[in-house]
């Protein structure tokens, strides 16, 4: 690969990536005639049953624009503001979401737990439940579950249950943020709805915009009681998409043929073949087990510099962590690894 190549996809977000073929073939079909607006439409009766038949349950669902708003209303629908959401101190809710958890619930505090390799240490839960019991400190009410988390690992059932169960026993409802719920899904092996109700979660924030969906995050609520005025919320919230069409179709397209965990599984065999390329590399060392599609790396300041130079975008220093971030997407190619470590190898021998 030469200096004068283009670089055309990169490893900074999974987001970067375009819209899937299955997603775009569903948005063509949506757009080829008039439909009923705000949700009463045939796409959207469509992919809210094609969830509840992946996930095996009459579960409630709504479609807003991102997962800022899925986490935010999902995590306020469950508290009140007077409460508090435990979650890990680099949850994505915590470090990258301005403050709109608190806001969208109405001043609910979020408390941080600890925990190895980006998961929840579950003993960390009744410290921070126990901690105090006076009614000068927000009560806990919600504890909030990364999977994968921000680190690319991702929880075993066993794990997750276990959380799951402490939860339950310190009286504490249970949100998960999946943005890259497919890609945990892959990695396990498992059925969605073992991942997800069948182990203790009552919300779920289903990525749609990491596995090749233009714009649109799902929210599925296994217990439909917590889901009483939701829709109220996602209007307040400017989630009511007049033409919520657009933001339903392309899960049809993704959930009907199991697209939705092909592009995942293919994400995550990228993330693979650059986290065995990485590691050849006496230069480099990769910080954490590479669960689903991102590999989070030591590399040196030089290096990185010099690959920055040659035009490759990827972050550095994420969310407060050392580590290089690089992100594998459902139209990553097994070139466009080999043409980064060939890279990355060139520089390292200068």
């Amino acid at each position: 690969m030469s200096d004068a190549s283009p670089i055309r996809r990169h490893f900074a977000s999974d987001n970067y990536s375009g819209i899937c073929p299955e997603a775009w073939v569903a948005m063509v079909e949506a757009n080829a005639d008039h439909e009923v607006g705000y949700g009463n439409d045939t796409w959207t009766q469509r992919a809210s049953d094609l969830l509840r038949e992946i996930f095996e349950k009459d579960c409630e669902v709504f479609f807003v624009f991102n997962g800022t708003a899925a986490n935010s209303l999902s995590l306020s629908s469950l508290c009140q503001s007077y409460h508090s959401i435990l979650c890990h101190e680099i949850a994505h809710v915590e470090t990258s979401e301005c403050g709109a958890p608190e806001f969208f619930a109405n001043g609910s505090k979020i408390l941080l737990l600890r925990g190895e390799n980006g998961k929840i240490d579950p003993k960390d839960i009744d410290r921070a439940v126990n901690k105090r019991k006076d009614i000068h400190y927000p009560k806990p009410r919600a504890l909030s579950i990364t999977q994968a988390t921000e680190v690319g690992t991702v929880y075993s059932l066993d794990e997750l249950r276990t959380l799951t169960a402490e939860a339950r026993r310190c009286g504490l409802r249970v949100h998960m943020d999946g943005s890259r719920f497919a890609n945990a899904v892959a990695s396990l092996n498992v059925s969605p709805a073992e991942a997800t109700w069948k182990s203790g979660v009552d919300v779920l924030c289903f990525g749609g915009t990491k596995n090749g969906i233009a714009i649109g995050e799902a929210v599925v609520f296994f217990d439909r009681e917590l889901a009483k005025e939701f829709d109220y919320r996602c209007k307040q919230g400017g989630q009511l998409a007049s033409k919520m069409r657009f933001l339903s179709a392309p899960w049809t397209g993704m959930l009907k043929d199991g697209a939705w965990l092909k592009h995942a599984r293919h994400a995550n065999a990228m993330a693979q073949r650059l986290d065995i390329g990485l590691r050849a590399l006496p230069q480099i060392n990769v910080a954490y087990s590479v669960d689903s599609n991102s590999v989070f790396a030591k590399i040196p300041d030089p290096l990185v510099k010099a690959m920055h130079a040659r035009g490759w975008r990827f972050y550095t220093h994420v969310g407060g962590w050392q580590e290089a971030r690089l992100m594998c997407s459902w139209d990553t190619t097994e070139n466009d690894v080999d043409n980064f470590l060939t890279d990355l190898k060139r520089f390292a021998a200068v």
